[in-house]
């Protein structure tokens, strides 16, 4: 059997500029970065503002385990499979970060025959997006510091500083450091922090922005620290938005690449789930929604991180509605809920799956409240029997779900044929009628709430001391209107990654919350969840190589 990157690497790319033929473009809309990379021009973004919208279907998932879902596999090959169907589609889906690819998780082009290509550019450096906003995070650090170091002339407090500088690799090591060790010239010593790049503010605005103006102010309003006197202090304080704009100008226009069945794929901005909003930007799905007849777009992990995040804050904030949602699950995942050892999930185990199905029912329930129309399909594997196949799915036509078996990483497009057919008759037939899940007017604590409630299903919320302080004072600053954003473990419905299945009889716990008054949205920590991942004892490093043709290896 052929890994995924043996797959890649023997795919016969078309130019990319013959890829965007397919969406009516012409050369002079691209900004090309090599043969088969592109980034859309800023022209195209502008005179394609009035054209009518496509359809939007989101892709999601039921809580990720070890035995695997394959939501991006399902997303690219459901793409395929409207163009096998001659549909003008096209993917919308995010960037992948070095940490996890260098980490536990490997990449994140899809599988199988379902990937976008190149799928090694993709998975490393691409066009150079994320060290545009590493470079723009860690310059609003260093103006910050020197700030400090040159006469303070805003009364900033230095122990009151929450800017965090940030790298695109998982190094445990830099999640609390010290700065300014050594001379009087070398600045002031005091405690700093790392985050994963893909958790920075800057990353959340990159994709939150919808055009330039948007994310010059966004970028004014990121809170820095806080002075003496307990007010806040921003970049635009600092002087340094137009500096930061600089940076991202470039990497703020969305790239289009390639599926391995030429399917144009847009793919922009890489915010983690669990620890950030989890959608690609918003200037590149609203790009590919005039663009293309139907958009097929993702968010992060299991629906109650990413699907939630993607209806409370993206679409909230940007005015997007989504027309279809696509749940991805397996039987192998819902088995492993129902307590069956990864290496025991080959054999037909019906007990099993009934008591796993309900992390699966759970999802369903909690997409319903957005009224937004379901598809639940089974990611299929060579040792599922027809049996649990059709457990499943006489378990979501009940629950008034259209099913679909899907195929993709064997076939690619064709594999997903049923799946695309179901959608098209739900695009066709159920309309959506798309709202959120709470109003702006809550506080910011019936926010978390409601969240942890309808959505994780606790029974309630503990706070530790620092964290209803800092509610308390966003409250005042006038951010109670904000959404929030939940930072959770993506392993469980709570914020115990230990607790499979449906959880039921416990409180989550909120240790700590802070801004993001640029991206608009307020953090709330939960659990044991790091933002700055750690790698595990035998990270995916090392099995990654070039050989002596300059070849990369070891690389999914």
């Amino acid at each position: 059997m052929k890994s995924d990157i043996e797959i890649s690497q023997e795919a016969k790319m078309l130019p990319i500029v013959e890829v965007a033929k397919q969406l009516g473009l012409t050369d002079d809309d691209l900004e090309l970065y090599g043969k088969y990379k592109a980034k859309l021009s800023e022209d195209l973004l502008k005179r394609t503002q009035g054209n009518p919208d496509g359809k939007l279907v989101l892709v999601t998932a039921i809580n990720p385990t070890p035995a695997g879902e394959g939501k991006t596999t399902t997303s690219v090959g459901l793409g395929q499979a409207f163009g096998k169907l001659n549909k003008k589609a096209v993917l919308a889906l995010r960037e992948p970060s070095l940490g996890p690819c260098f980490g536990i998780k490997g990449g994140a082009a899809g599988g199988g025959y379902a990937q976008v290509v190149p799928m090694e550019d993709l998975n490393l450096h691409f066009t150079g997006d994320f060290h545009a906003i590493t470079s723009a995070n860690n310059l609003l650090a260093a103006l910050l510091d020197n700030h400090i170091q040159q006469g303070n002339e805003l009364r900033i407090d230095p122990r009151a500083v929450v800017w965090k500088r940030c790298e695109d690799m998982n190094d445990r090591a830099l999640r609390n450091v010290v700065v300014g060790l050594g001379a009087k010239a070398d600045g002031m010593v005091r405690e700093d922090h790392f985050v994963i790049t893909v958790a920075s503010e800057i990353m959340a605005i990159f994709c939150l922005a919808s055009d330039l103006e948007d994310l010059r102010d966004r970028l004014g309003k990121i809170i820095v620290a806080y002075d003496f006197d307990g007010n806040p202090v921003t970049a635009k304080d600092l002087k340094a938005v137009g500096s930061m704009l600089a940076l991202l100008k470039d990497a703020f226009l969305p790239n289009m690449i390639q599926t391995l069945e030429h399917t144009p794929a847009i793919i922009h901005g890489g915010p983690f789930a669990n620890i950030a909003h989890g959608c690609n930007s918003v200037r590149a799905t609203k790009a590919a929604l005039k663009l293309a007849d139907i958009v097929v777009t993702e968010a992060g992990f299991g629906a109650d991180l990413g699907a939630e995040k993607f209806f409370d804050i993206k679409c909230r904030m940007s005015g997007l509605k989504p027309d279809a949602v696509v749940l991805v699950a397996t039987v192998r995942a819902l088995k492993y809920n129902g307590g069956v050892p990864k290496d025991e999930l080959s054999k037909e185990n019906l007990d099993a799956l009934k008591k796993g199905i309900v992390n699966l029912e759970k999802h369903i329930e909690n997409l319903q409240k957005y009224n937004v129309p379901i598809v639940v399909t089974l990611n299929s594997f060579v040792t599922d029997t027809q049996a649990e196949t059709d457990y499943v799915r006489t378990f979501c036509e009940e629950r008034g779900c259209d099913f679909a078996l899907s195929e993709v990483w064997e076939k690619g497009g064709e594999g997903g044929i049923a799946l695309a057919n179901k959608v098209l008759d739900v695009l066709e037939n159920k309309p959506s009628d798309f709202k959120v899940l709470y109003p702006d007017t809550m506080s910011l604590k019936e926010k978390v709430e409601t969240v942890a409630k309808e959505i994780y299903g606790a029974d309630g919320v503990d706070y530790s001391p620092a964290a209803l302080r800092e509610l308390d004072r966003l409250e005042k600053l006038g951010m109670s209107n904000c959404p929030v954003c939940m930072a959770k473990t993506q392993y469980s419905l709570s914020d115990d990654a230990k607790k499979l299945g449906r959880p039921t009889n416990y409180n989550i716990s909120v240790r700590e919350v802070y801004p993001s008054a640029g991206a608009g949205f307020v953090v709330c920590v939960l659990g044991a969840i790091m933002t700055m991942p750690g790698l595990p004892k035998q990270p995916a490093a090392y099995n990654i190589n070039v050989d002596s043709d300059g070849k990369i290896t070891g690389l999914f």
